[in-house]
């Protein structure tokens, strides 16, 4: 006798939330996906997928060719000094081999293209109904409302879907989550980890890079550095990166809560006098972007990543911080999340807990943070840029870097490092 068709609500679709719906589709799952913005949220950071997201990638089919069809094309990225005329000290390139990548990925794509085309690759299958413009407002479970324990969870919503019982809910929805909040029974922030650092990205609408698919690299004191490479479109896509030596970021939190208006001349402020093309890169910045989007980077690292009927994927449960890997953590999870409950069929609790023991080696590798990555990305000091600058170049020039670079982080290991298991689907 079969079991009955799981029914799942998976709250947020930008990554993690279309590749759950996808996987948990084909596990024999009906899906309810909903995003609390009216519209798929287009622009935002270029994002890689590597090591085991590749692996899950290439089994999707159609999904690879789709990615490459929209990678960004940045061939390098070259670092420089604050004299616009002078020499790049150091420049890192793809490897060309999608196994094995550099800190330049081969799969390097815009967050919204992603986003896209997962959404494509879901949105006409009959098991996935998306809702936009709604969002989750509480979360009963079975012993709040002293029934039977194992029974589904009650959901209510803000903004007139119908009150529904779920099998699972499974959050998707970013390292500050709210539905993790209410799910775990706690606080927005906790379980989140700060690393001291921001990031915000827009386009500007000229070319600063002078026509060049390497793109360039700047780092000012203060913490300050700036990014910037060139869209397929002819803008300059920008990343202004700010780290600080101690908890120095809760004037960028309050900014965030006086909306992208204050955040903007926040950012701006920051970056005033820093040299190289930043008066171009703040001009653009204030002239309304309208892709501007900045976050706190942060780790996410709660006991387990489910309680009961409640799972969490990509960010919400395990966001990597600044070494990267975030995207390769939501694919992978959400894979891992979907075969295990397929695996442990009409077991929805083995099911949920096959899914931690397997993600927690690869989370904990991926969220390693290397001694004095921080400062060696963004130092305090024009004494310490001079250092890093030095080093860098003489690790470029002697290609070290090629040889040492997949010890880095977790993200930047081979593929066969972080193999997955697999599974058998229903659909």
């Amino acid at each position: 006798m079969s079991s009955p068709q799981l029914k799942v609500l998976v709250v947020g679709a930008s990554i993690a939330g279309p590749t759950a719906a996808y996987w948990l589709a084909k596990a024999g799952a009906h899906v309810t996906v909903i995003e609390r913005f009216p519209a798929l949220r287009a622009g935002g950071q270029a994002v890689d997928i590597r090591t085991a997201g590749v692996t899950v990638m290439r089994k999707m089919p159609g999904m690879e060719a789709a990615v490459r069809s929209k990678f960004t094309q940045l061939e390098g990225i070259s670092f420089v000094r604050e004299n616009v005329n002078s020499r790049p000290y150091g420049t890192i390139r793809a490897t060309g081999n999608p196994d094995q990548q550099s800190l330049v990925s081969e799969y390097e794509i815009f967050r919204g293209d992603l986003a896209h085309i997962l959404f494509d690759m879901t949105r006409d299958n009959e098991n996935i109904k998306y809702i936009f413009g709604e969002q989750v407002t509480s979360i009963l479970t079975p012993e709040n409302d002293k029934k039977d324990s194992d029974g589904p969870v009650t959901v209510e919503f803000a903004n007139g879907f119908p009150t529904s019982e779920y099998d699972l809910v499974v959050a998707c929805d970013g390292a500050t989550s709210r539905t993790r909040a209410l799910g775990l029974g706690c606080g927005v922030r906790d379980h989140i980890i700060p690393s001291n650092c921001w990031a915000s990205f827009f386009s500007i609408q000229q070319d600063l890079v002078e026509g060049s698919n390497v793109g360039q690299g700047y780092s000012a004191p203060g913490g300050r550095f700036v990014a910037l490479g060139l869209d397929p479109s002819g803008v300059t896509r920008a990343t202004l990166m700010a780290i600080y030596p101690r908890d120095g970021v809760l004037p960028f939190r309050e900014a965030m809560k006086r909306g992208d208006d204050a955040l903007k001349h926040f950012v701006a402020e920051h970056y005033k006098s820093a040299g190289w093309k930043t008066d171009e890169v703040i001009k653009g910045l204030l002239g309304e972007p309208r892709d501007f989007y900045a976050n706190e980077i942060v780790q996410v690292k709660p006991p387990c990543i489910y309680k009961g009927r409640f799972a969490m994927v990509g960010d919400a449960g395990y966001a990597p911080g600044p070494t990267g890997g975030g995207t390769t953590l939501a694919i992978a999870g959400a894979y891992v999340l979907a075969g295990e409950i397929s695996k442990h069929r009409g077991n929805l609790a083995a099911g949920l807990r096959g899914y931690e023991e397997t993600m927690r080696p690869l989370i904990n590798e991926m969220q390693k943070i290397p001694p004095l990555v921080l400062l060696a990305m963004a130092p305090q000091t024009v004494w310490g840029i001079w250092v890093r600058n030095h080093v860098f170049a003489f690790i470029a020039w002697t290609r070290i870097l090629k040889f040492a670079q997949k010890y880095f982080a977790g993200a930047f290991a081979s593929t066969e490092k972080y193999p997955l298991p697999d599974y058998e689907w229903m659909v």
